[in-house]
């Protein structure tokens, strides 16, 4: 069985990018026992903080991730960082960081689908192209970031490339609630996968929804949050979306095929 936890970070509106980041990795580093941690997604600098973007935005080799990086090793578990803004010459992305249990980078995932409605995130950020799945040894885990819940065809190609684990990090806020919990619980059961979100929480902007979920490959939540600060954990069977695969084989049924997404 595999022990997971997902850490429902709030966002507190003000609150210096190191302060923060030193809070999220004590909190990583306090569940040591754990095999597979998550963080929301742009929770360093905050998600709706725009004017923070280009001023703090990192490459990978930088404070965000290499702390990270240590707390992950201090934990032993694997830590999907969340996502950073990351920079990359004169280019902005939204990228998540998937760390081993020894810190190394294994994966980075370039969000896809920039969010566009009341946000200036399409406006300062450069889409990513590549679909996302990480062998590890606790099975095909895909990558993909908040908005890109609402895309199923992403999801299609990363079960395409093997994933039996979907890690989402978020930042969905309030006034979209009810889309969020139908959302992670279709694309777990469409895809007879796992899902593991991490939201944030906190006022900033219209406020996010937290509400993270572990959902399992017939779409029941096994655990969920509320709209508080709380860290989410779950044990789980990984091996259980290849058993419902093989004893409901409705990928098999499948007509209509995407290419692989470029």
């Amino acid at each position: 069985m595999t022990q997971v936890a997902s850490i429902q970070l709030e966002i507190v509106g003000g609150e210096p990018k190191a302060e923060r980041i030193e809070r999220a990795a004590a909190l990583v580093e306090s569940l040591a026992g754990a095999d597979l941690i998550l963080l929301p997604e742009a929770w360093n600098v905050g998600y709706f903080d725009f004017d923070r973007y280009a001023a703090e935005a990192e490459t990978l080799e930088e404070e965000t991730v290499s702390r990270l990086g240590a707390a992950a090793r201090a934990a032993g578990a694997w830590l999907l960082a969340g996502s950073i803004i990351e920079r990359d010459g004169d280019r902005l992305f939204n990228t998540s960081v998937l760390l081993d249990r020894a810190g190394e980078v294994r994966a980075t995932y370039r969000k896809i689908h920039l969010f566009g409605y009341g946000s200036l995130e399409r406006r300062l950020l450069t889409r990513g192209g590549d679909v996302v799945v990480c062998d590890t040894e606790l099975g095909g885990v895909g990558l993909a970031t908040c908005y890109d819940l609402r895309f199923p065809e992403l999801f299609r190609a990363m079960v395409d490339q093997g994933a039996e684990l979907f890690l989402i990090a978020s930042a969905w806020p309030y006034p979209r609630v009810e889309a969020w919990r139908v959302l992670n619980r279709a694309r777990a059961l469409e895809n007879q996968a796992w899902l593991i979100s991490a939201n944030c929480v906190g006022a900033t902007g219209p406020g996010f929804c937290g509400r993270s979920m572990v959902v399992d490959p017939w779409g029941t939540a096994v655990a969920s949050a509320g709209d508080r600060s709380t860290i989410l954990q779950a044990e789980i069977d990984v091996g259980a979306a290849a058993a419902a695969r093989a004893d409901f084989p409705a990928l098999n049924d499948r007509v209509f095929e995407q290419e692989a997404m470029r």
